[in-house]
């Protein structure tokens, strides 16, 4: 009996069809492409910086940075960022955003953190204008290497 039914299933062919089979490798490597270009997406922070923007960077620096931790009663580390911005430009700059990109030891990025430097709260930035900035951060993961983060201008916004 046992011997008839294998002949049997041999005869008729595999159960699910060839062309279905590879319909469906198809719509799972098309998934597997759109969730990877989505990733890399929202990895990247947000949109890129203007052709205008761009040619501004130069004109915004970063000065006196420093970096301290403190571990709360919580045992959770507060990691407080603070520093300068400094417009050298000659627009009226009214916001600048940043990624602040934390690395475990072996450099792999571990978190990406959006940031305001300059915005609403703090007003816009003449010509020559130095503002200062702080930025807290209190959900680390464990593996950061506890060095400073990498501080990328994501947007400029003039007036």
């Amino acid at each position: 009996m046992l011997e008839q039914e294998k002949q049997l299933r041999k005869a008729s062919g595999p159960a699910v069809p060839l062309p279905v089979i590879g319909i469906m490798l198809l719509l799972a490597a098309a998934a597997g492409g759109y969730l990877y270009w989505q990733s890399q997406q929202s990895a990247s922070g947000g949109p890129a910086l203007t052709e205008e923007a761009l040619a501004y960077l130069p004109s915004l620096n970063l000065s006196g940075v420093e970096m301290q931790a403190k571990e709360d009663f919580l045992e959770q580390t507060l990691v407080t960022i603070t520093g300068k911005i400094i417009n050298n430009g000659n627009r009226t700059v009214s916001a600048v955003e940043v990624n602040c990109v934390f690395r475990e030891i072996n450099g792999i990025e571990i978190l990406r953190e959006h940031a305001t430097l300059v915005g609403r709260r703090t007003g816009s930035m003449m010509t020559g204008d130095t503002k200062d900035f702080r930025l807290a951060f209190d959900a680390i993961p464990r593996e950061w290497n506890q060095a400073m983060p990498n501080l990328f201008i994501t947007q400029i916004q003039f007036e």
